[in-house]
């Protein structure tokens, strides 16, 4: 990929969580809700201190980040960072609503980490890494910035079969026309859940001990209705062809959507939307 075209498509994604901030917001709580057990995953494993400095890339919402503030303290710092100046907004207001002081915010690019070689103790990214253009420059960069000794903990999301909560929503688009197939080179929510591609990648950057596993979510809704309008917020490339329809162009999509969610529905009405989640933890 050349230059000029990387650059525009880290360009095209600042905006596209700029517009998606908003709904981050909305869906905070939610967001917190359905990550809860990957957060703890990665918040155990890096085996927080007192007084360490801790840079989250890609926080969003600063959910994992936040976990980690209380645990570092007295004398720690926690470094929130986006590439979306608009996702940090969100992250600064639910930092102030929880209470949280030992937080500074960073407009900040995984690919080159604005901060001096070996300054933090701990990074963690929650589903960040496999949306950023060039993955193994990120790694690097988390590598550098790391102390001797360091820890880091990823997540990134498992194959397409294990996420029909995400992947349901766009094979109705595709499947309908609205929408190309996903590319397989491009960034996007399955670009590391090869088997062995996300081991791979801390191991080329120079990490250490890596390890790898597997960690199931669920995302229950009362309706298919609620989940249509959940995505809606949270994915901004479903809801700019969603939003484009009228009413009549809508109706067929959410009922195909409700067809393809039928395997999981409970007797309430409801429906459990299974997800997995890979995990990775190692040392600098």
């Amino acid at each position: 990929m050349s230059a000029s075209n990387a650059d525009e498509q880290r360009a095209e994604s600042r905006e596209r969580w700029d517009r998606a901030a908003a709904g981050w917001g909305k869906r905070a709580e939610r967001v917190r809700e359905h990550g809860m057990p990957v957060s703890m995953w990665m918040i155990d494993r890096v085996g927080l201190h007192p007084g360490e400095r801790v840079l989250e890339l890609a926080a969003g919402p600063g959910d994992t980040g936040f976990l980690a503030a209380e645990l570092i303290r007295p004398g720690g710092t926690l470094i929130s960072s986006d590439a979306s100046e608009r996702m940090l907004e969100i992250a600064r207001a639910r930092a102030a609503q929880l209470g949280i002081a030992n937080v500074e915010f960073a407009e900040l690019e995984l690919e080159w980490i604005d901060l001096e070689t070996a300054s933090v103790d701990v990074i963690l990214c929650r589903w960040g890494v496999m949306l950023s253009v060039d993955p193994d420059a990120a790694a690097r960069e988390a590598r550098r910035v790391l102390k001797p000794g360091g820890r880091i903990a990823l997540a990134v999301w498992d194959e397409p079969q294990h996420n029909p909560w995400a992947t349901i929503p766009g094979r109705v688009l595709v499947d309908r026309g609205l929408a190309g197939p996903p590319d397989p080179d491009a960034p996007g929510m399955f670009a590391l859940a090869a088997p062995g591609r996300l081991a791979d990648l801390l191991e080329s950057a120079g990490f250490l001990d890596v390890v790898v596993e597997a960690v199931t979510i669920e995302r229950a809704y009362p309706s298919v209705e609620r989940f249509v309008d959940e995505t809606l917020d949270l994915s901004p490339m479903f809801a700019d062809v969603f939003l484009e329809l009228d009413e009549d162009g809508q109706r067929p999509l959410q009922a195909e959507i409700e067809r393809l969610a039928v395997p999981f529905a409970t007797p309430d009405g409801g429906i459990v939307l299974p997800g997995q989640t890979l995990v990775a933890a190692a040392s600098a």
